[in-house]
């Protein structure tokens, strides 16, 4: 590409770039770094099958229930300070996690991080749109690319760290990407004000709006492909290390490692399935390959868990290619700004709440019958619903349209 050209797309944007991708460095350091050191939390503070459940349930839930109202601070405040307040609640609560003497301390702790998270999950596609319009499909997959990259890393490292300084530390150190998340929009917002001037402005949700897209079947079809991937992915983020050192026979540490195996299949599919996404008539396609791979991956770590472990696990992650796909949807089956915080806000809110099922059932069905065979059966059928939504997203209809005719 001509050097000049590149300086036209980018001036005047590094900073919010970095801003953008900075933030996603943090949507999931809180969510995956837990799980593969139970045991050792567990020495101080017990957690029983119950709590190890409430703890995967709350990044869901805290998602959709922050997720519902940042449109609303959004319009009041700025998405740029909005921002900011999510990153102070991030740093914030991974100090309070790491510091915990009581599992009522790491629920509130983790409750305030996975506040910051939910509104930050809210606020990247609105901007990339304010400040990337020209190049939705490319930023979706720079920014999902690196949010992956805060998935796969916190497992891998967890166990080491906890073991060499304590799980203390291993909880409370992601407070550093969060810090330095800080700097360019707490510099992009410093610049403005010495300018005496505010960020660019983009239009906001109307109340009108966030009321009537419960009304819009592309939505609800969105909305259903991002809760399948949620519900599964804290699922297994909540329950697969424990699952695989009980039926694979391996070691925490092994079961840490293909924890970040799992989430590392999503760097692949963040880098690609954005670029199709934007160029293919027909995304119904990518759903039905995400669901293949969801139950093939599933139906391996039922039958034969200590076999070929590596491919179930493979499988399985290949599966939340929903993910991106989601996240660029908003950008693409809307028109406006508003429209895209609005769709934002309603599918991952929607998605999130699926998303609360996964830890909690698996947990329940896990106690209830003392296997593994009735939770991996309730994710398979999870996987089969998303393709009723295929239907509707294949449709290349727009958020708006379908409110227009609503009314």
């Amino acid at each position: 590409m001509n050097p000049t050209l590149i300086r036209g797309l980018w001036a005047g944007r590094t900073l919010a770039l970095l801003g953008i991708l900075l933030v996603a460095a943090n949507l999931r350091t809180a969510v995956a770094a837990l799980s593969p050191i139970v045991l050792a939390i567990s020495v101080d503070i017990p957690l029983g099958a119950l709590a190890i459940g409430v703890l995967g349930m709350l990044p869901p839930v805290c998602f959709a229930a922050f997720g519902i109202f940042t449109p609303v601070f959004t319009r009041r405040i700025g998405l740029e300070r909005v921002v900011v307040v999510a990153l102070i609640a991030i740093l914030a609560g991974h100090l309070l996690r790491g510091s915990a003497g009581s599992l009522t301390w790491l629920i509130g702790g983790s409750i305030v991080t996975f506040a910051g998270l939910g509104a930050g999950n809210v606020l990247l596609p609105p901007l990339v749109k304010k400040y990337f319009p020209d190049r939705v499909g490319l930023v979706t997959s720079l920014y999902v690319t690196v949010l992956s990259v805060s998935t796969l890393v916190p497992p891998l490292v967890a166990v080491p760290v906890a073991d060499a300084a304590g799980w203390r530390v291993s909880l409370g150190m992601w407070m550093i990407p969060a810090l330095l998340a800080l700097v360019p929009w707490a510099t992009m917002l410093v610049r403005h004000r010495m300018s005496q001037s505010a960020p660019p402005a983009v239009p906001e949700a109307e109340p009108v709006l966030l009321a009537r897209i419960g009304r819009s079947s592309i939505a609800w079809a969105i909305a259903v492909v991002f809760g399948t991937s949620s519900l599964n992915a804290y699922a297994l983020f909540a329950w697969l290390p424990l699952m695989l050192t009980q039926t694979a026979g391996i070691s925490p540490g092994q079961a840490g490692t293909l924890l970040s195996l799992y989430a590392a299949v999503g760097l692949p599919c963040a880098l690609v399935v954005p670029w199709l996404a934007v160029r293919m008539k027909n995304l119904s396609l990518l759903i039905y390959v995400g669901m293949f791979a969801f139950i093939a991956g599933d139906v391996g770590l039922l039958l034969a868990p200590g076999t070929l472990t590596v491919l179930w696990v493979l499988l399985a992650g290949l599966g939340p290619l929903y993910f991106p796909l989601a996240l660029v949807l908003i950008n693409l089956r809307t028109r406006t700004h508003e429209g895209s915080v609005a769709l934002s806000g309603f599918v991952q809110s929607v998605g999130y709440i699926l998303g609360a099922l996964g830890p909690l059932v698996v947990g329940v069905l896990h106690r209830l019958t003392g296997g593994w065979s009735w939770p991996i059966w309730f994710l398979i059928a999870t996987a089969l619903a998303v393709g009723f939504a295929a239907r509707v997203i294949a449709r290349p209809h727009l958020l708006e349209d379908d409110l227009d005719r609503s009314r």
